[in-house]
Protein backbone atom coordinates (compact mmCIF):
# COMPACT_ATOMS: atom_id res chain seq x y z
CA UNK A 1 0.00 0.00 0.00
CA UNK A 2 1.15 3.56 -0.64
CA UNK A 3 2.24 5.93 2.09
CA UNK A 4 -0.74 8.12 1.25
CA UNK A 5 -3.10 5.19 1.74
CA UNK A 6 -1.54 4.30 5.09
CA UNK A 7 -1.78 7.90 6.27
CA UNK A 8 -5.41 8.04 5.20
CA UNK A 9 -6.24 4.87 7.13
CA UNK A 10 -4.31 6.15 10.14
CA UNK A 11 -6.31 9.37 10.09
CA UNK A 12 -9.59 7.49 9.88
CA UNK A 13 -8.61 5.25 12.77
CA UNK A 14 -7.74 8.30 14.86
CA UNK A 15 -11.18 9.76 14.21
CA UNK A 16 -12.74 6.45 15.14
CA UNK A 17 -10.86 6.43 18.42
CA UNK A 18 -12.00 10.00 19.09
CA UNK A 19 -15.58 8.96 18.43
CA UNK A 20 -16.00 11.27 15.44
CA UNK A 21 -17.17 8.64 12.97
CA UNK A 22 -20.09 6.18 13.13
CA UNK A 23 -17.57 3.29 13.16
CA UNK A 24 -16.89 4.13 16.83
CA UNK A 25 -19.88 1.92 17.60
CA UNK A 26 -18.13 -1.09 16.08
CA UNK A 27 -16.43 -3.66 18.23
CA UNK A 28 -12.69 -4.19 18.16
CA UNK A 29 -13.14 -7.18 15.84
CA UNK A 30 -15.34 -5.09 13.56
CA UNK A 31 -12.70 -2.37 13.29
CA UNK A 32 -10.01 -4.93 12.48
CA UNK A 33 -12.24 -6.46 9.79
CA UNK A 34 -13.01 -3.02 8.33
CA UNK A 35 -9.32 -2.17 8.27
CA UNK A 36 -8.46 -5.48 6.57
CA UNK A 37 -11.17 -4.96 3.92
CA UNK A 38 -10.00 -1.44 3.18
CA UNK A 39 -6.37 -2.51 2.82
CA UNK A 40 -7.33 -5.41 0.54
CA UNK A 41 -9.50 -3.14 -1.64
CA UNK A 42 -6.74 -0.54 -1.99
CA UNK A 43 -4.14 -3.16 -2.90
CA UNK A 44 -6.46 -4.80 -5.42
CA UNK A 45 -7.35 -1.41 -6.89
CA UNK A 46 -3.67 -0.54 -7.25
CA UNK A 47 -2.91 -3.84 -9.01
CA UNK A 48 -5.91 -3.43 -11.32
CA UNK A 49 -4.79 0.09 -12.22
CA UNK A 50 -1.28 -1.08 -13.09
CA UNK A 51 -2.63 -3.94 -15.24
CA UNK A 52 -4.91 -1.53 -17.11
CA UNK A 53 -2.01 0.87 -17.68
CA UNK A 54 0.08 -1.97 -19.11
CA UNK A 55 -2.76 -2.93 -21.44
CA UNK A 56 -2.98 0.67 -22.66
CA UNK A 57 0.78 0.80 -23.28
CA UNK A 58 0.63 -2.46 -25.24
CA UNK A 59 -2.17 -0.94 -27.32
CA UNK A 60 -0.07 2.14 -28.04
CA UNK A 61 2.90 0.00 -29.08
CA UNK A 62 0.73 -2.18 -31.31
CA UNK A 63 -0.91 0.88 -32.90
CA UNK A 64 2.52 2.32 -33.73
CA UNK A 65 3.28 -0.80 -35.82
CA UNK A 66 0.25 -0.36 -38.07
CA UNK A 67 0.13 1.38 -41.44
CA UNK A 68 -1.46 4.80 -41.07
CA UNK A 69 -4.69 5.64 -42.86
CA UNK A 70 -6.68 8.85 -42.53
CA UNK A 71 -5.03 11.52 -40.39
CA UNK A 72 -6.56 14.77 -39.20
CA UNK A 73 -5.35 17.90 -37.43
CA UNK A 74 -1.78 17.83 -36.11
CA UNK A 75 -1.61 14.04 -35.88
CA UNK A 76 1.65 13.75 -37.87
CA UNK A 77 3.38 16.06 -35.40
CA UNK A 78 1.64 15.12 -32.16
CA UNK A 79 1.30 11.35 -32.56
CA UNK A 80 5.01 10.55 -32.72
CA UNK A 81 7.21 8.63 -30.30
CA UNK A 82 9.21 11.74 -29.48
CA UNK A 83 6.04 13.63 -28.59
CA UNK A 84 4.80 10.71 -26.46
CA UNK A 85 8.01 10.88 -24.44
CA UNK A 86 8.03 14.67 -24.12
CA UNK A 87 4.45 14.64 -22.82
CA UNK A 88 4.30 11.25 -21.13
CA UNK A 89 7.38 11.47 -18.89
CA UNK A 90 6.39 14.78 -17.21
CA UNK A 91 2.84 13.48 -16.93
CA UNK A 92 3.88 10.37 -15.01
CA UNK A 93 6.30 12.38 -12.87
CA UNK A 94 3.43 14.71 -11.97
CA UNK A 95 1.30 11.71 -10.95
CA UNK A 96 4.10 10.47 -8.69
CA UNK A 97 4.72 13.91 -7.17
CA UNK A 98 0.99 14.46 -6.50
CA UNK A 99 0.56 11.13 -4.68
CA UNK A 100 -0.17 12.90 -1.41
CA UNK A 101 -3.21 12.65 0.84
CA UNK A 102 -5.93 15.23 0.41
CA UNK A 103 -6.22 17.69 3.33
CA UNK A 104 -9.73 16.42 4.06
CA UNK A 105 -11.65 13.16 4.15
CA UNK A 106 -14.72 12.19 2.13
CA UNK A 107 -16.03 10.22 5.09
CA UNK A 108 -17.54 13.21 6.94
CA UNK A 109 -20.41 11.66 8.90
CA UNK A 110 -20.75 8.68 6.60
CA UNK A 111 -19.36 5.25 7.49
CA UNK A 112 -16.03 4.58 5.82
CA UNK A 113 -17.39 1.32 4.41
CA UNK A 114 -19.89 3.28 2.26
CA UNK A 115 -17.09 5.42 0.83
CA UNK A 116 -15.05 2.29 0.07
CA UNK A 117 -18.04 0.56 -1.55
CA UNK A 118 -18.98 3.60 -3.67
CA UNK A 119 -15.41 4.17 -4.77
CA UNK A 120 -14.88 0.49 -5.55
CA UNK A 121 -18.05 0.29 -7.63
CA UNK A 122 -17.04 3.26 -9.78
CA UNK A 123 -13.34 2.39 -9.96
CA UNK A 124 -13.57 -1.30 -10.87
CA UNK A 125 -16.60 -0.82 -13.14
CA UNK A 126 -14.71 1.92 -14.97
CA UNK A 127 -11.63 -0.25 -15.49
CA UNK A 128 -13.77 -3.17 -16.66
CA UNK A 129 -15.58 -0.91 -19.14
CA UNK A 130 -12.24 0.39 -20.45
CA UNK A 131 -10.81 -3.11 -20.90
CA UNK A 132 -14.03 -4.41 -22.49
CA UNK A 133 -13.89 -1.58 -25.03
CA UNK A 134 -10.15 -2.12 -25.60
CA UNK A 135 -10.59 -5.80 -26.40
CA UNK A 136 -13.66 -5.06 -28.55
CA UNK A 137 -11.66 -2.65 -30.69
CA UNK A 138 -8.85 -5.16 -31.19
CA UNK A 139 -6.53 -3.98 -33.95
CA UNK A 140 -8.74 -0.94 -34.51
CA UNK A 141 -7.38 0.61 -31.32
CA UNK A 142 -5.24 3.62 -32.13
CA UNK A 143 -3.81 6.64 -30.36
CA UNK A 144 -5.36 10.08 -30.73
CA UNK A 145 -5.13 13.47 -29.08
CA UNK A 146 -7.11 16.67 -28.77
CA UNK A 147 -4.94 18.04 -31.60
CA UNK A 148 -5.30 15.27 -34.14
CA UNK A 149 -6.50 11.75 -34.93
CA UNK A 150 -4.93 8.88 -36.83
CA UNK A 151 -6.83 5.87 -38.16
CA UNK A 152 -5.10 2.72 -39.37
CA UNK A 153 -5.21 1.86 -43.06
CA UNK A 154 -7.46 -1.16 -42.42
CA UNK A 155 -9.61 0.54 -39.78
CA UNK A 156 -13.24 -0.52 -39.54
CA UNK A 157 -16.07 1.02 -37.56
CA UNK A 158 -16.90 -0.97 -34.41
CA UNK A 159 -20.52 -0.78 -33.29
CA UNK A 160 -20.94 -3.87 -31.11
CA UNK A 161 -20.00 -4.69 -27.52
CA UNK A 162 -19.92 -1.56 -25.34
CA UNK A 163 -20.00 0.54 -28.53
CA UNK A 164 -23.60 -0.52 -28.99
CA UNK A 165 -24.44 1.36 -25.76
CA UNK A 166 -22.22 4.43 -25.91
CA UNK A 167 -19.93 5.91 -28.56
CA UNK A 168 -16.94 6.44 -26.25
CA UNK A 169 -16.95 3.69 -23.60
CA UNK A 170 -13.18 3.82 -23.03
CA UNK A 171 -13.27 7.48 -22.05
CA UNK A 172 -16.36 7.00 -19.92
CA UNK A 173 -14.59 4.11 -18.16
CA UNK A 174 -11.54 6.25 -17.45
CA UNK A 175 -13.65 9.01 -15.91
CA UNK A 176 -15.55 6.52 -13.75
CA UNK A 177 -12.29 4.93 -12.58
CA UNK A 178 -10.71 8.31 -11.81
CA UNK A 179 -13.67 9.50 -9.74
CA UNK A 180 -13.87 6.17 -7.92
CA UNK A 181 -10.11 6.38 -7.34
CA UNK A 182 -10.52 9.78 -5.69
CA UNK A 183 -12.93 8.22 -3.19
CA UNK A 184 -10.72 5.18 -2.59
CA UNK A 185 -7.21 6.62 -2.44
CA UNK A 186 -8.05 10.24 -1.60
CA UNK A 187 -4.85 11.63 -3.14
CA UNK A 188 -4.11 14.62 -5.35
CA UNK A 189 -3.00 12.28 -8.14
CA UNK A 190 -6.51 10.96 -8.65
CA UNK A 191 -7.96 14.48 -8.53
CA UNK A 192 -5.42 15.47 -11.20
CA UNK A 193 -6.39 12.48 -13.35
CA UNK A 194 -10.11 13.11 -12.97
CA UNK A 195 -9.74 16.75 -14.07
CA UNK A 196 -7.42 15.71 -16.89
CA UNK A 197 -9.84 13.08 -18.14
CA UNK A 198 -12.55 15.72 -18.53
CA UNK A 199 -10.58 16.95 -21.55
CA UNK A 200 -11.23 13.58 -23.18
CA UNK A 201 -14.47 15.18 -24.35
CA UNK A 202 -12.40 17.32 -26.73
CA UNK A 203 -10.50 14.28 -27.97
CA UNK A 204 -13.77 12.40 -28.49
CA UNK A 205 -15.09 15.21 -30.70
CA UNK A 206 -11.89 15.13 -32.74
CA UNK A 207 -12.26 11.39 -33.24
CA UNK A 208 -15.85 11.78 -34.35
CA UNK A 209 -14.80 14.31 -36.98
CA UNK A 210 -12.34 11.78 -38.42
CA UNK A 211 -14.88 8.96 -38.31
CA UNK A 212 -17.49 11.16 -40.00
CA UNK A 213 -15.09 11.73 -42.90
CA UNK A 214 -14.15 8.03 -43.05
CA UNK A 215 -17.69 6.62 -42.76
CA UNK A 216 -20.06 9.48 -43.69
CA UNK A 217 -23.24 7.44 -44.06
CA UNK A 218 -22.68 4.70 -41.47
CA UNK A 219 -21.43 7.09 -38.80
CA UNK A 220 -24.42 9.39 -39.23
CA UNK A 221 -26.92 6.61 -38.51
CA UNK A 222 -24.75 5.19 -35.72
CA UNK A 223 -24.40 8.53 -33.92
CA UNK A 224 -28.16 9.06 -34.06
CA UNK A 225 -28.93 5.69 -32.49
CA UNK A 226 -26.10 5.50 -29.92
CA UNK A 227 -25.56 8.24 -27.28
CA UNK A 228 -22.30 10.15 -27.06
CA UNK A 229 -21.37 9.66 -23.38
CA UNK A 230 -24.07 8.18 -21.15
CA UNK A 231 -25.25 4.64 -22.00
CA UNK A 232 -28.77 3.86 -23.05
CA UNK A 233 -30.42 0.67 -24.14
CA UNK A 234 -29.35 -0.02 -27.74
CA UNK A 235 -32.05 0.98 -30.21
CA UNK A 236 -30.39 -0.39 -33.31
CA UNK A 237 -31.26 -3.84 -34.61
Amino acid sequence: MSLGGLLSISSIHQKICDGKLPECRLSGIGLIALNAIEIWVLRTAGAAGIITLMVALVGMWRAAQQISGRETGLSKRMLRTRTYLLVGIPYFLACIFLWKSLPFSFSFNWPTILIVLSGSLLYFSGLMLYLWAWFTLGRNYNVSSAFGVRLSADHRLITDGPYAWVRHPMYLGLQMAAFGGVLLFQTWTLVFLFINFLFLLIRARREEQALTMEYPNHWQSYSVDVPFWFPERPRRR
